[in-house]
């Protein structure tokens, strides 16, 4: 594919809500243990958003800490694109309400759905329009408030959900630059969309009251299929985008996979054949925040100096849909 620019991460930013929900808390609503959790899932506590915050709340947030730690002006954002499906409403877009909560007008605003896969299809759609010249800067968010449409009766599923949101700011480099984004790579199966579902809700199944009563308006998981399939998919995905760019995995600084699961985390580095050492890991404090988990964990890593300007990043997720990707970069 030929291009104009070159497209790079200017800044990230996160957020996540102030109330903290533990192992030991979730011992009290349902029948399960911190032991259990642990040893399952690698989790020990999640943020969950308070009654009155929305999705655009904690975009928002997330929104400002990507802008003000950049050299891009609030002015200077030519798009935005939200990967979500817990937005504020099913219209109108949470893009466009993070574009009036910013003051900003005239610009294209609109939402992805793509699963836990959502920030991953949202910069490969966001580079190729930095690459072709149509903008120059676009602000990117992945968030959730998973923890809403949670069944909080099912131990399976209640334990894994967290909120938050994490922002980037992809804008056009320059050729002196070392930052790159160097390729992005996304693909599905939809024959597979049923074993990662919210049921009710859409046209599909309209809201009732027997949809409500029968908790059809949370999300429904086969968790061990989904294991099974996201270990595979994402080591495909970072073979395949390595492979085409001429790079083996020795090659990248850091790893950092989506953070639904320790034990899928953990078989992916093995496949891989990298030591956990090289991944990114911050499952433990945030639980699965679906989305926003990868521009979360990569905040985090820039913040606490482990991310550092030069280095070969590559980001992979798995999700609903089923979706699935990788994007490869010199941060």
């Amino acid at each position: 594919m030929s291009k104009t620019y070159n497209a790079k991460f200017s800044s990230f930013g996160s957020f996540t809500p102030a109330k903290i929900l533990n192992n030991f808390d979730l011992e009290k609503i349902v029948d399960t243990s911190d032991e259990w959790i642990r040893t399952r899932t690698g989790m020990f506590e999640r943020h969950i958003a308070s009654e009155n915050e929305a999705a655009s709340d904690l975009a928002y947030q997330a929104a400002v800490r990507a802008i003000e730690s950049s050299s891009v002006k609030y002015k200077d954002i030519d798009h935005i694109i939200i990967a979500t499906i817990s937005g504020d409403h099913p219209f109108p877009s949470t893009a466009c309400v993070i574009q009036k909560k910013l003051g900003l007008k005239n610009i294209p605003a609109f939402d992805i759905s793509a699963g836990c896969t959502g920030f991953i299809y949202a910069i490969d759609v966001a580079r190729q329009y930095v690459e072709n010249g149509a903008a120059q800067n676009i602000l990117v968010i992945g968030v959730e408030i998973l923890t809403k449409i949670t069944n909080w009766k099912d131990r399976n599923t209640c334990v894994l959900f967290g909120d938050a949101a994490g922002a980037a700011i992809i804008s056009r480099a320059e050729s002196s630059e070392i930052s790159l984004i160097i390729d992005s790579l996304i693909e599905a199966d939809g024959s597979q969309g049923e074993y990662l579902i919210q049921k009710a809700g859409g046209s599909r199944m309209p809201a009732s009251h027997e949809t409500v009563d029968q908790n059809l308006h949370t999300v429904y998981m086969e968790g061990n299929r989904i294991f099974k399939s996201a270990i595979k998919c994402m080591y495909a995905a970072c073979t395949e985008i390595l492979a085409r760019n001429d790079l083996k995995v020795a090659d990248i600084d850091w790893i950092i996979p989506h953070q639904a699961n320790l034990r899928i985390i953990e078989a992916l580095a093995s496949k891989l054949k990298v030591p956990m050492s090289k991944i990114i890991v911050n499952i433990e404090k945030y639980g699965n925040t679906s989305s926003a988990t990868i521009p979360l964990a990569v905040d985090e890593a820039i913040r606490a100096q482990k991310i550092r300007r030069g280095d070969k990043i590559l980001l992979t997720s798995f999700g609903a849909g089923l979706t699935w990707g990788s994007v490869l970069a010199r941060y």
